[in-house]
């Protein structure tokens, strides 16, 4: 996707390290000069090495880069674990003239396998060597396990008369529930902003795209999302508070959730998208938490890769959540079909909903809940026979 508008002072490259049987498995994404980085990682407590490395990368808030591995996750490899994710941090810094501590380190793939450091290092050499502000595609292919298509996204606005690019990879289509960070991807803008307000705008964000994004319940060692600022454009620093600011916020989120709604397309296995949008709520809050339930319900998911519109398994979700409603004064559609009102059934075709669902690749679900003004949205896959076939043979 080359076309897609790259921020000014970032260079990106891929190359293989031999991890993966074929293709490329190192990417490299480096600023020409120091930028300001916020971001958010796993809260799985058994952690990866390279995610504790990137940590205190995060807690410093500076970075000159990234780099990134594929199909090994370095997680569950203890001292020795640690001390390659650090050379992987050195290696890349060495490589582009920064320093170890502003290299940030992110790994995925398989649990419990040692990396192959002297293949890693021959890669990140190479990498270096191809740094292009066109690599930001070949970036995205090499972080992919089993994502089917790269993901990608950008997005070019103007902040008072300077125009502000910003670009973002994502990988991650198993290993995959809301609460977790983010599963991995890596964003850069050339915007002029300071670190506080970027990472005051990175957790809101982050909160209702990647957030609200499920595929099968389970989170990841090695979830990592960094956004990297650098100020190239050459525009006046955003001023908080400013409209400037509220237009950089929502370009971004708008970006991150585009990517989000690509991992749930893409979930291993996936044959359908639940866009699941709850409103009514008495706070944002209660009407994310009764999304996520209703997205991440296995046997909803199940329905829905049978085309089967069981509203009555979006309602015991919905009751599953922490959001305080009146059954009585709930109301559920399904392809903007009404199915329940008031708390009871409605007389609907069956039918002809069942063989819509068919035919449509993104299923809308509406939730009501009566109770307030507030609303959210979020998003999970269908749980298909491929799912298990994927996950039994993954590392064989």
């Amino acid at each position: 996707m080359s076309e897609l508008p790259a921020p000014k002072g970032f260079l990106v490259a891929a190359a293989a390290a031999g991890i993966r049987k074929q293709g490329d498995d190192v990417a490299l994404i480096v600023s020409e000069i120091p930028a300001v980085a916020a971001g958010a990682t796993t809260r799985n407590r058994f952690f990866s090495p390279p995610v504790q490395v990137t940590r205190e990368c995060l807690e410093r808030g500076k970075l000159r880069g990234i780099v990134v591995n594929a199909k090994n996750a370095n997680a569950a490899t203890g001292a020795r674990g640690l001390k390659d994710a650090r050379a992987m941090a050195a290696y890349a810094a060495k490589a582009v003239g920064a320093a170890p501590e502003e290299m940030a380190v992110a790994s995925t793939g398989v649990i419990g396998q040692f990396l192959p450091m002297d293949k890693i290092r021959k890669a990140v050499d190479e990498a270096a060597g191809k740094l292009s502000p066109d690599g930001w595609s070949a970036a995205a292919r090499a972080i992919m396990t089993t994502d089917t298509y790269p993901k990608e996204a950008a997005r070019l606005i103007k902040l008072g008369k300077t125009p502000v690019a910003m670009r973002a990879i994502a990988k991650g289509v198993g290993m995959v529930h809301p609460m977790m960070g983010t599963v991995l991807s890596f964003a850069a803008t050339d915007a002029n902003i300071a670190l506080p307000q970027l990472r005051s705008i990175v957790k809101q964000a982050v909160g209702i795209t990647f957030n609200a994004v499920t595929v099968d319940g389970d989170t990841s060692t090695s979830d990592t999302l960094i956004v990297m600022a650098n100020g190239a454009s050459g525009g006046p620093r955003i001023a908080r508070g400013s409209k400037e600011e509220a237009k950089f916020a929502a370009a971004l989120t708008d970006m991150l959730r585009e990517l989000a709604m690509h991992l749930a397309r893409d979930g291993e296995g996936a044959t359908k998208m639940m866009e699941v949008t709850v409103t009514g709520a008495r706070t944002e809050a209660e009407a994310l938490e009764a999304a996520r339930k209703v997205a991440s319900s296995n046997l909803l998911k199940c329905a829905i890769n049978g085309c089967d519109a069981n509203w009555g398994r979006v309602a015991a979700a919905l009751g599953n959540s922490t959001a305080v409603f009146d059954q009585a004064n709930v109301a559920i559609k399904i392809l903007g079909v009404p199915v329940m009102r008031k708390g009871l059934p409605v007389v609907y075709d069956e039918p002809a909903l069942q063989a819509e669902m068919a035919r449509q690749k993104t299923i809308p679900i509406e939730a009501n809940l009566g109770a307030g003004k507030a609303k959210a949205t979020a998003w999970g896959s269908d749980l298909s026979v491929e799912y298990i076939k994927i996950n039994a043979d993954y590392r064989t």
